[in-house]
């Protein structure tokens, strides 16, 4: 087997070289080469950058392997290529309608692979490592969007990394606890990210990175691990600051007792498994995996964290309250726009203002009169998206600065508020994921690979992109945002410091005033009743974000 592995790998190579990629022999010759803890690995060179793509950082997740903690990697010998990104974890496709939609690229459950940008010849650089969005049931680390190029241009060593999604990723069931040594299951996604920063620790210095330097980024589901990577004892001083893009913080199921209105994770787990007809673990582990992430959609599985007392202690809100997560700086923010793109998460808009004031009075009681000062029923579908946006992300976002702040660790607010043309065309301004092309670098400049995207082309998009970049990088390298021509960054502080990023940067104080506030105050009554508090404007039947 390991010699077909071997061929393919070289078949791949030759077949990218033959494609007139980076300049054939020539190229073959002079492809940068780094030597990991499992053998050695050849990349290639893309604009003066060394790149490594499809490096496997745990075993393969399959047969015996699936729905365990990730093994180590393999190791190899002789040299692998790495020319090219390794299948995606198995996923279900997005609507084609949708802004997010992707071509499909080859799946398959052996996905957990790792990417490195790297400068040409570099030392001690900063590192990044990307963890991408999509719900936890969605996304890769090859979508072209998070072209980690702009960032190694830069002198960071930038990583990217596929987990397992979905059911694969996240389901809890109690014959599966009853395997673990530790009697529990779920949060094997989780887990997957845990491993994939172990491996950088181990061997990112042979890229030229600090393994003492380590900045975890993440946007929506991405920004929701690199949540729970701060609340994990299992992820303690395996990162260094955290980029925090659109996180939220609501209420995840306890592993074996129903809490906050959810069953227990184990429920949830036992009842897909009996629609499924499937009676033991062997047979569930030998079940085709495109047809367990099916199931997972029929029964509308939500792929999120458990919280199971060893990987995930508790919920968000009460690890950050006691103080326990983390101590590390924080760069976070989300969008003004964010549920512009997620308009199943708005409740319906009411007729008139009569019925909008009526309906509020009833769900917030003695708060109805702070919602409406804050969201009013002269604008009632803009009050709703954004009332909504700060019940998931704004509330969330600001929280986690806060107590970082609190925490005595540099911490960094921003709103993303650019709208451009394409956008508005569409009234998309600022939408959920709306600021990657500008934190990637890639606005302005011709995209392929997400048709549905309204990409930023303006000259003020180009410009604002250079400097959201050069903050982002600042703060991997050093602990503090800065950009040339920009203004300066102050950390939140007792002012509640924030930077805007309209047309260009612009520092604030008190970003949405009166929002935290109300929203904590919803919350806090929410835990206290024991019921979810993910959302504060409607019930909520479905949890799953589309990012």
């Amino acid at each position: 087997m390991k010699d077909i592995a071997a061929l393919r790998r070289h078949f791949a190579l030759t077949l990218f070289l033959l494609a007139g990629v980076g300049g054939g022999a020539a190229f073959a010759a002079e492809a940068p080469a780094a030597t990991v803890a499992e053998g050695r690995v050849a990349g290639v060179r893309e604009d003066g950058l060394r790149v490594f793509r499809g490096i496997p950082y745990a075993a393969p997740p399959v047969g015996e392997r699936r729905w365990r903690p990730p093994a180590p990697p393999e190791k190899w010998e002789g040299v692998r290529e790495a020319p090219a990104f390794g299948p995606d974890c198995v996923q279900p496709s997005y609507p084609a309608a949708s802004v997010y939609f992707e071509p499909p690229r080859p799946m398959r459950e052996d996905c957990l692979t790792l990417n490195v940008w790297a400068p040409e010849s570099t030392d001690g650089a900063p590192v990044i490592v990307w963890i991408h969005g999509g719900a936890l049931q969605f996304g890769s680390s090859a979508s072209p969007m998070y072209d980690g190029g702009e960032f190694a241009r830069r002198g960071i060593v930038f990583v990217s990394i596929n987990y397992r999604l979905g059911v694969l990723g996240w389901l809890a069931h109690s014959a599966l606890s009853a395997e673990s040594p530790e009697g529990v299951s779920g949060n094997y996604g989780l887990l997957d990210q845990i491993a994939a920063l172990q491996w950088v620790r181990r061997n990112i210095g042979a890229f030229g990175g600090d393994p003492a330097n380590v900045t975890v980024m993440g946007e929506s589901a991405g920004a929701l691990s690199a949540t729970y990577l701060l609340a994990s004892p299992r992820a303690k001083g395996l990162f260094a600051k955290a980029i925090v893009q659109s996180t939220n913080m609501r209420a995840v199921p306890h592993l074996r007792d129903a809490a906050f209105g959810m069953p227990s994770a184990e429920a949830t787990g036992t009842a897909l498994v009996a629609s499924l007809g499937v009676t033991d673990l062997a047979a569930l582990r030998r079940a085709d995996p495109k047809a367990l992430v099916a199931a997972g959609l029929r029964a509308r599985f939500v792929a999120q964290p458990v919280i199971d007392g060893a990987v995930v202690p508790g919920q968000l809100v009460d690890i950050f309250d006691r103080g326990e997560q983390a101590k590390v700086p924080v760069l976070a923010g989300f969008n003004s726009g964010e549920v512009r793109s997620q308009r199943a998460l708005v409740p319906p808009v009411p007729a008139d203002a009569a019925t909008y004031e009526a309906e509020i009075a009833r769900r917030f009681g003695d708060l109805a009169p702070a919602f409406l000062r804050l969201y009013p029923a002269s604008d009632r579908e803009e009050s709703l998206l954004a009332a909504t946006r700060d019940a998931v992300y704004g509330w969330a976002t600001e929280r986690l600065v806060r107590q970082q702040a609190r925490a005595g660790q540099p911490a960094y607010l921003y709103l993303f508020d650019h709208c451009y043309a394409a956008a508005r065309a569409r009234s998309l301004c600022a939408f959920h994921a709306g600021e990657l092309p500008f934190v990637f670098g890639v606005a302005g400049r011709p995209f392929g690979g997400l048709s549905n995207w309204p990409m930023p082309a303006g000259e003020e998009d180009r410009a604002l992109a250079r400097q959201m970049v050069g903050y982002w990088a600042a703060f991997a390298a050093h602990g503090a945002p800065s950009a040339d021509g920009a203004p300066a960054w102050p950390a939140y502080g007792k002012a509640e410091n924030f930077m805007r990023f309209g047309a260009r940067p612009v520092a604030g104080r008190d970003m949405l005033p009166g929002m935290f506030e109300f929203q904590e105050e919803v919350m806090q009554r929410r835990r206290g009743a024991g019921e979810q508090w993910f959302t504060n404007t409607s019930p909520l039947p479905n949890q799953r974000l589309m990012d």
